[in-house]
């Protein structure tokens, strides 16, 4: 420990994507669709066996190597909770074009509807800024969604969210139900819960097949059902978008119960504390636990490995499951 983790990218997914990642994690190039690099992942893509889930160096599965030693992994605090459940997917995420507008269930329609035990909050940390829509701005009934669904009417879909112009350092909050697009060239970091589930309000011009994909199989009216239809203020807004601190916390304390992102601003010798996380460097050259990392490097450390020293100069973002 730490252990550093190359990059895990599923191919063909259904948007372009990648060239940010390589560039950001320093490797060689990528093929046009593998926008997405599942970091520390126990999770797989829907529908597949495997494709998604993260591979350690002595060839084990990392959700298999949970659930050998669940204790030394993710912490006995952890484990008395909520048992192997890892509760984190980590990813960096590069839109090589725009996202379509969607949103995600959240746990008890999950658990009710797709038997499923998380639903999908998420929230992200940009690194590379740009245009992004989320919320609405006005309340739009289901039948206002479905008319607009049945007709794949972008532009409808997109003038019913706030556009946001989002700069590097800033963080994005998307509670569950959430109307949300991620709009082409913005790089980030995105903590979520550990489920692939998105209600996809379009498809025109993506690599989906409509009539199996977009409502997870559930019907147009039940998966429209989990989507809110309320309007977010400008208040709301500034409180789901805002600037990172400067170290520290950096999602709101709404987000704390499903995921947390810790800033650390590296300026000399300093220490992680103990505990299950993923660590990426942003920024500068650094030792983490002996490790030589650099910008787009990853790691991952178990709970047992203790609290661990970090000496040089630059940024860390510290992803670790919620608080037990």
């Amino acid at each position: 420990m730490p252990i550093a983790l190359p990059s895990n990218r599923p191919r063909e997914r259904f948007y372009r994507g990648g060239a940010r990642i390589t560039r950001f994690r320093g490797e060689a190039a990528a093929a046009a669709r593998e926008p997405e690099d599942w970091i520390a992942s126990t999770t797989t893509i829907r529908g597949e066996s495997d494709l998604g889930l993260t591979v350690l160096p002595d060839g084990r599965m990392l959700r298999d190597a949970i659930a050998d030693d669940p204790v030394a992994w993710l912490g006995a605090a952890h484990v008395e909770r909520w048992g192997a459940d890892a509760r984190l997917l980590v990813k960096l995420l590069d839109a090589g074009q725009r996202l379509p507008v969607h949103a995600h269930p959240h746990d008890d329609f999950a658990a009710t509807h797709l038997g499923r035990p998380h639903g999908k909050a998420e929230a992200w940390y940009i690194l590379e800024g740009g245009v992004i829509h989320v919320g609405l701005r006005q309340d739009a009934g289901a039948a206002v969604l479905a008319d607009l669904v049945s007709r794949q009417d972008s532009e409808g879909l997109l003038s019913l969210l706030h556009e946001i112009e989002v700069a590097a350092g800033d963080v994005v909050w998307v509670p569950p139900g959430e109307l949300h697009a991620i709009g082409a060239g913005v790089l980030l970091l995105e903590l979520q819960q550990p489920e692939d589930l998105s209600i996809l309000l379009e498809w025109r011009g993506f690599e989906l097949d409509a009539t199996d994909v977009w409502h997870l199989g559930l019907g147009s009216d039940l998966a429209l059902s989990a989507v809110s239809t309320v309007r977010r203020s400008e208040p709301e807004i500034a409180s789901l978008v805002h600037l990172a601190p400067r170290t520290g916390s950096v999602f709101p304390a709404e987000a704390d119960r499903y995921f947390r992102l810790e800033r650390v601003d590296v300026d000399g010798a300093t220490g992680i504390a103990a505990g299950f996380s993923v660590v990426v460097a942003t920024d500068g050259r650094m030792e983490v636990g002996g490790e030589a990392v650099h910008r787009g490097s990853v790691l991952l450390v178990a709970a047992d490995e203790g609290e661990v020293v970090v000496d040089g100069r630059g940024e860390l973002l510290i992803a670790r499951p919620p608080a037990p």
